[in-house]
């Protein structure tokens, strides 16, 4: 018999705010758990600074995490969310990272991208739904240079190293000549040899044990896709991804079909009331909806989401959310790529 498989994917999500785990998810919770398998960024430690001392802050780095109440972790069991990724910027600090991920298997939500050591945090995620073995790999870029990265013998986050370097502008390129003090350089991104070959090597291998596989990546900075997500996100889908899902900046991003298969350069936020500094009103983010026929994928969709004045997180109509699907439609334009409103979500299709 045909077997369908729907998969939900959620942008970034933050605890810290929540004072009753049944609220922020209370809307979307049935579409969710009627899902296969529903996968997001966790952008916040499940951690009580109290625990240990003066975790709110490295003195010396001056960086900072985001640490939720471990009771809040139960949103991510009310929600239905089975995987988290929680290589990112705001998983700091391994006492944090490590009581986290104690509190996500008291839940019972599986993890991958932070760990005891390198070997633990690079470690993939796998599960198994209607006969389908699914996996995901989570990496970051986004990191802090003070022991943050997970080291051999070192807990911390799956990291994923990138340069940068400024070109001086070309005549060519943007009507500028070259001679020009202070004109503003190209910005050029590359990944990493060795750590681009590792995870290459790691995405074929979870190929090799699954179905399915998704790669997270938590990076970009600002609207454009940098060269860097495009290398990350193509070489992914060389060595047998099938879906790129990207988070890092705080809204939505192109989407691109790459050999078929889908990135999703950005998705933004799902839930998050407030950082460590301010609070967030306002936002829009997207949730990714695959559903695959036989281990093929047959759709790609989206939803755009909001949190209302109450924290509750919304799955808004297409209807009313024209400006901000127009916005990813440009966006997506350098990509070929194709959005139809279809019904209260917005189907993507490839050049």
């Amino acid at each position: 018999m045909p077997s369908t498989t729907r998969i939900h994917l959620l942008g970034d999500i933050n605890l810290l705010g929540i004072d009753n785990p049944t609220v922020p998810f209370n809307k979307i919770a049935p579409v969710l758990k009627a899902a296969d398998a529903v996968f997001a960024n966790l952008e916040c430690c499940l951690f009580d600074p109290a625990e240990k001392r003066e975790m709110m802050r490295d003195d010396q780095s001056g960086v900072d995490g985001i640490y939720a109440p471990p009771v809040s972790g139960a949103a991510l069991t009310h929600a239905g969310v089975q995987v988290i990724g929680n290589a990112n910027n705001q998983n700091y600090g391994a006492d944090a990272i490590l009581a986290s991920n104690r509190r996500l298997d008291e839940l019972g939500v599986a993890h991958a991208g932070t760990g005891v050591n390198k070997a633990a945090a690079c470690a993939p995620v796998i599960i198994e739904r209607n006969g389908l073995r699914i996996g995901f790999i989570q990496r970051t870029s986004q990191y802090w240079p003070n022991n943050h990265e997970a080291g051999e013998r070192a807990a911390g986050v799956a990291a994923m190293k990138a340069y940068t370097a400024y070109q001086p502008p070309y005549y060519k390129d943007n009507k500028i000549p070259p001679n020009r003090p202070g004109a503003p350089a190209k910005v050029i991104t590359w990944v990493d040899a060795d750590y681009l070959a590792e995870l290459k090597a790691d995405i074929a291998a979870l190929k090799n044990q699954c179905d399915i596989v998704i790669a997270s990546h938590h990076w970009g900075y600002g609207e454009e896709v940098l060269q860097y997500q495009r290398e990350l996100a193509h070489a992914a889908i060389d060595e047998g991804a099938d879906i790129v899902m990207g988070h890092g900046p705080h809204f939505p991003l192109a989407i691109e079909f790459y050999k078929s298969k889908p990135v999703y350069y950005g998705l933004g936020m799902c839930c998050f009331i407030r950082s460590n500094k301010k609070a967030h009103r306002g936002w829009t983010g997207m949730a990714a909806h695959l559903t695959f026929e036989n281990k093929t994928l047959s759709e790609a969709a989206f939803s755009i989401v909001r949190q209302n004045d109450a924290g509750e997180v919304l799955f808004s109509s297409a209807q009313i959310e024209t400006e901000a699907i127009a916005r990813v439609a440009k966006l997506s334009e350098v990509f070929g790529t194709q959005l139809s409103i279809d019904g209260a979500r917005v189907r993507v299709t490839g050049a």
